[in-house]
Order: structure tokens, then sequence, then C-alpha cells
């Protein structure tokens, strides 16, 4: 379990039985041989923050146990130090199998892309600092599940905390294939809970119910649910079973070794014990392989292996007429036809799926073929799967004929005729569609469920599958696992997120393009619009050409080195910031972004500590101490906030000091000259609390090329009004005299003495 730990202290036992409503002590008994047993995970706490993209979502990660019977979230959402009468909407999402693909802007996916849907609510914090909301889910599906927060617009720290209960029956009974069980439902308020294994290759399954009596011999009701919760959609199969009479429910394509969890109640008078037999059944599935690399037993063939309840466990029992008759003729030919496919991992969430028999798919007509593409390694939810069909040929002509395809997790659709829609017992597929006038199509799923995926193609005529059933079509098939659809295109920035280990990735998008795969261009910048942006923010920094005039002139070589430094990444850094066309990046993006961010912060330490005059030796010593101290901060939290306001703050407390100590020793105000104030110490204070302002109140991400331009002006012209003037004992521009090879007059600035050298 990501982030949570079972809790051994009894007092927080006891609040997790009364969330559970269970009584005090080891557990509660739904029966003669049943135990619950109640766990607790948890996770930290994290940050909110507006959405813009989706690393902005905050994402929690949860594994449910196997024979989970009842779930409870515990979502704790608290506010921060800040005024508490603003009123604040928290969003949260949940969803089994993979991250929520959620869209609060409300911009455009890519074309071909799929959304598929998860549950959501809101926390409202209205006036108070806390707000506990409870999510229950009974039966819900083991497994990953992920929940997903983030506030609909900028506001004050607010966190929120997840907690997860989780009430289980370890000793859950076991129904063997073929084999009819009796089962006890000891009341209405206790449900009867089992499972049974899917195994592979199982084309249906059969669930019976008979003999249902209550304790008075008398004939019962009862209410039979199929399989488990998955938000937001359930695709639970649910029977109602009245009188002692025999009723079933059957269902096509059950997802492949799997357990599939049962749950019976009792629809009687509340101390009614009810007594039912159970019967459950599968039909096989023959498959056939064209690979001479694998090939596949059938189902029917492995009816001596492990007992049931293992893994490998399955039956055939008989089935109804209508059933058997379709076994039979899966005797005489396979009903599927297997391709194999072998996956290979090239990167972090990045995965090609490579066929043995080459990209080309043969597809009939009296069998579908089937494609396996392997998802289940719980690290290959983060991405998008992508599925590429394109039509090659076909052997005859087929006028209307066409080639349809579904893409399916858990277990594939073995029957794709024109009437039936592409979806398995809990789970609803895909559909794609091959013809002679559209001959290729493509399938995007965001955030796909860790399971097995499946992708069926079959040759379908509308006049008659017997004029067909010579017939072939040829499929080339391109399947691929990628973090973003496109690499996020020219105007994003693909990003891997991390939470506790799980990877999952997302598009950060630029010049005012959005959406999943940064394609909506509703409100994109014109490539006009780029250029200016780029000339802004890159030429704005040749303001700091005066500055750097200006420390040479007075003779601070050292101030005007680390201005040219800041100068010269500022400016090639924001050039590699662009988006699109208007972009250069002259070395690596990350390297720029360092030396950057470095040299602005070092620019604003050396000229605070300039205008302290303080004696040379501790300046350059507090020079080369600061910026380590500054280059360790960057490196570990790069855009802190503390990065600029601590330097910034502490050379500050150095110039009031050496100010003070200055007044002090002379009895009068420092600076003293009131020229110094009125030109060039209150001009140079006011561009810089201007520049603060701006930089702090006005920059958003709609102004940025703007407001950060005039950041750089005023930072730049408020450095060339705040540097002391020179030493009265320096020349300026005295290169000549520092150069020639003759006798010269030189001052001792220590002893200020005069020596011939």
């Amino acid at each position: 379990m990501a982030g949570g730990a079972a809790l051994p202290v009894r007092r927080l036992l006891l609040l997790l039985l009364q969330l559970l409503a269970l009584p005090a002590g080891r557990g509660s008994r739904a029966g003669p041989d049943s135990l619950y047993v109640s766990e607790y995970f948890s996770q930290s706490a994290q940050k909110l923050s507006f959405y813009s993209w989706y690393g902005n979502a905050k994402l929690f990660h949860f594994r449910v146990p196997e024979d989970t019977v009842l779930l409870r979230w515990l979502l704790q959402a608290s506010r921060g130090k800040g005024p508490e009468c603003t009123n604040m909407e928290i969003t949260v999402h949940f969803r089994y199998g993979a991250p929520p693909v959620i869209n609060p802007l409300g911009t455009h996916f890519p074309a071909n892309a799929t959304v598929p849907p998860s549950y959501s609510l809101s926390m409202a914090l209205r006036g108070t600092t806390q707000n506990n909301t409870f999510v229950n889910i009974s039966t819900p599906a083991a497994g990953d599940w992920f929940i997903a927060a983030h506030l609909p617009q900028a506001a004050g720290r607010i966190e929120v905390k997840a907690d997860m209960f989780v009430l289980r029956l370890p000793e859950m009974p076991v129904l063997e294939p073929g084999v009819a069980v009796p089962q006890t439902i000891p009341s209405p308020a206790k449900p009867l809970h089992v499972k049974v294994f899917v195994p592979k290759h199982a084309a249906g399954m059969r669930l019976e119910l008979r003999s249902c009596l209550t304790r008075e011999q008398k004939a019962c009701a009862v209410r039979v649910v199929l399989g488990s919760i998955t938000l937001p959609q359930s695709f639970q199969r649910i029977l109602t079973c009245t009188g002692n009479t025999s009723c079933s429910l059957a269902l096509e394509s059950p997802p492949w070794e799997k357990w599939m969890q049962i749950m019976v109640e009792s629809l009687g008078a509340a101390s009614a014990n009810v007594s039912v037999e159970m019967l459950a059944s599968f039909t096989a599935c023959r498959p056939g392989s064209t690979s001479s690399f694998v090939n596949f037993s059938s189902l029917n063939q492995s009816q001596t292996g492990p007992r049931p309840g293992s893994p490998g466990a399955a039956g055939s029992p008989a089935l109804p007429s209508g059933e058997a008759s379709h076994n039979a003729s899966a005797q005489r030919s396979f009903c599927l036809q297997t391709q194999p496919v072998v996956r290979e991992d090239l990167d972090v969430v990045s995965v090609r799926y490579r066929l043995l028999n080459g990209p080309g798919v043969p597809v009939h007509t009296i069998s579908p073929t089937l494609l396996l593409l392997n998802l289940n390694t719980g690290m290959d939810s983060g991405g998008s799967l992508v599925v590429n069909l394109l039509l090659n040929k076909t052997s005859v002509s087929l006028g209307n004929a066409s080639v349809v395809g579904c893409v399916s997790a858990a277990s594939p659709v073995l029957s794709l005729n024109a009437t039936r829609n592409c979806s398995t017992a809990f789970f609803q597929g895909y559909p794609l569609s091959l013809s002679t006038s559209s001959a290729e199509a493509m399938l995007i799923v965001l955030y796909p469920q860790t399971d097995d995926w499946f992708l069926s193609l079959q040759l379908i005529c509308p006049q008659g599958q017997g004029e067909c059933n010579s017939a072939e079509a040829k499929v080339t098939v391109f399947a691929y696992l990628t973090p973003c659809f496109n690499d996020c295109g020219p105007y994003g920035q693909c990003s891997l997120l991390r939470r506790h280990g799980y990877l999952y990735a997302g598009c950060s998008c630029k010049a005012g393009w959005g959406g999943w795969s940064c394609t909506d261009d509703s409100k994109a910048q014109s490539i006009g619009v780029q250029n200016l942006a780029t000339l802004l923010l890159t030429l704005s920094n040749l303001m700091f050409l005066p500055a750097i005039a200006v420390a040479v002139y007075r003779y601070y070589l050292v101030e005007a080195s680390v201005y040219t430094y800041t100068m010269f990444f500022s400016t090639f850094y924001h050039a590699c910031d662009q988006p699109g066309v208007a972009v250069m990046c002259i070395m690596d993006y990350d390297t720029l972004q360092y030396c950057d961010f470095l040299g602005s912060v070092v620019s604003i330490w050396v000229t605070i500590l300039c205008m302290s005059r303080v004696k040379k030796i501790l300046k350059y010593v507090l020079f080369l101490l600061g910026t380590l101290l500054i280059a360790m901060s960057l490196q570990l939290d790069r855009r802190g906030v503390w990065n600029m306001m601590g330097p910034c703050l502490f050379a500050l407390i150095i110039m009031i000091a050496a100010w003070v100590y200055h007044g002090v020793k002379r009895s009068r105000c420092y600076p003293s000259s009131w020229k110094r104030w009125v030109f060039y110490l209150l001009p140079g204070i006011t561009l810089a609390f201007i520049a603060i302002s701006v930089y702090a109140f006005m920059e958003t991400n709609e102004n940025y090329y703007y407001t950060h331009s005039i950041w750089h002006v005023l930072v730049a012209s408020s450095v060339a009004f705040l540097l002391p003037p020179r030493d009265k004992h320096k020349k300026p521009w005295a290169w000549s005299q520092k150069l020639t090879c003759r006798y010269q007059i030189c001052q001792n600035d220590r002893e200020e003495l005069y020596a011939v050298t």
C-alpha cells in the first residue's frame, strides 16, 4: 500500500470499528465461518493549488486488497493561515485502475481520444478551517484506486488528506465451477459474499440459484449482485429471485483470470434465515494461433489441472441447448485466432507492442482475431495508449464489407457482428471501424486502467457472412504506450509527475494553447505575438548595460561581472523558454534556467552588500559565501520564495547595521549628502519597489511577457541608481597607469601613505 500502514493502536482501532459500524472486538461474523477484518490506510496531506494543468492536481494512490466487501474514504480538507471568511470549493475525483482524466477548464481533447469518466464531488470550506467528507463503496473492485483533488480558483493554503478504511472477508467461500454448493444467508443485514475464479479463454459464465428456502421451508426472495463497483460507472449485474424455483444469469466475456465477487442478500423478514444452492459454470472458447511461435491449448483440454479455487481452475458443465450448440460449433473451428504480441519497454511509461508475424494481421469473418496488449504492471496507467489501424487490402472485392474492431480491458469481445456493441460483461469497450472508404482508424485511451487489454478484429459482411467466408483482410496494427500523445505538440512540454513512487505524465501548455495534449487553440497566440514576446523578454535585459557601465566606471568590477553574467543567461534563458517557432536554445534548458535564477539572486545580493560600504575583505568574503549558499538553496528548491527573500533580508540587515555604524561614528546621518538621497537612493529604491510590486501582484500567465519585461527594465535601472559612488582615491578608467612599466606614485589604501615604486 502506497503511503499506508495498519494502525496497531487500540484507540484508533476502536474509532475504525465505530466508523465501520462494527462491534468492538476481533471482528464481526457474517456467518458461522466468516470473520471480517478491518484495516486502515493513510497518506500524508498535500497542499492544493489552482488548476491550470494536470500537474496542479494532487494525486492520491491506494491499493484496495482482495476480498474487500466495504470501502470507506475519509477526506479531510483544512485551511492554512490566512483569512477564514473566504469561501472555497474543492473538487475531488475518483477512478479505479488509473488516474482520473479531468478537464476543469473545459478545453478540447485531441481527435480520436477517449475520455474515461470519473466520479467527482465537491468539498466546501465556508468560513471554517476544516471539512471532513466520507465516501462509502460496497463490494469495491480490488486493485489500484486514484483520487485527484484541486482548487477551482486561486486561494490560500488548503490541504487535503485522504484516509482509507476497508472491511475484508479473508475466508470468503469459493464456488467450484460445475459443483452446486449450498450456502446460508444469516439475515438481510448480513449478506452472503462468495467468489469464483474466471479462467482464461472463458467465453461466458452462468450463475444459477436453486432451492431457495427460508428456515420455515417457505419460498424466499433474494437479490444477487455479480461483480464489483468501479467509479463512476459500475457494470454490476443484478438478479432478483423469488420463490423456490431456479433462476439464472448469464454473462458474456467475463474478466479472464480474475476472482469475481458474488453478493447474495435476503429480501425477506429481518429474522429470516435463508438457504440457497449456487452453481457456477463456464463456456470455453477454443483459441487457435496463426503463429508457429505460440500455440494456446483450449480450455476443455485442461480440466484435470489445478483444483477449484486455484488460479488455473476451470469447469465445463452441461449447458442449455443454445449454448451447447455454440460450444459444439466451436469444437469444429476455433472461436478466435490469436496473434503473438511482444511487449518492449522503452522508457518510463513508454511501451511498444511488436507483432511477431509483422504488423500485418489477417482478419476473417468466421472468428475474430485477438491481440493482447499487456498493461498490468501497475506503472502503465499514467500514460496514453494509442492504437492505430490501417486497412491494407482484401482478398476479394467486398463492396460494403468492413473490418470491425474493439479495444477492451480484462476480457475480449468474442462476437463482433453488426448489431453487437463493443462491451464485455463489466467493461464498455472502444469500437473501431475500417472500410474501403475509411481505411484508417485511431484510438487514444487517456490513462488506461491497469489490466490486460485486448484488441479484437473481425470482417463483417452486411449482405451475409456466408458470402465472405473465404474472404480475408489485411490490417496493419500499430500499438504503443506513450507518456504524452504527440509529445504535447510544439506548444507544450511533457512532464513526468511522481507521487509515492507512482509515475504519471501531463502536458504543460504555453503560448495560449490548452487542452490535454496542448491541441486547443481557442486562446492561442499568433506568430507575431510570439515573436513580440520573445523580443520583449530578451531585449529588455539590455537595460543591464547602463548598470554594467556604471559599475565599471566606479571601479566595481566584481559587481559588473555579476551583472554581465545575469544579462547573458537571462537573455538566452528567455529565448529558450518560449514555445513554438520563436525559440532558440544555446544549451540545455535546465542549465539556462538555473543560471538565470542564480544570476538574478546573486545580483541583488552583491548590490545591497556593495551599498553597505563594509571593508573590502569582508565584502568579498560575503560575496563568495553568499553565492555558494544561494547556489545550494537553488539546487534544493529552484522556485522557493526564500531563495530571493532570504538573501535580500540578510543583506539589508548588514547594510542597515553598516549604515548605523557609519552614522554613529560620524555623528550624522549616513549617507550624509542630500544629493545622494534625492538623485540616487530614492529613485533607485522607488524603482526597486515598483519592480517588486509588478513581479508579486501584477504578473500573470496572460501578461507575463509584458510584466516580466518591465521587471527586467526596473531592476536593471534601479541597480544603476543604487550603486554607491566610487572611492575618492580611485581614478576612473586609470588603465594606463595600471599597465605601464615606469616609476609612478601609488596609493596605499590601508595606511593612506604614498610610496615610490
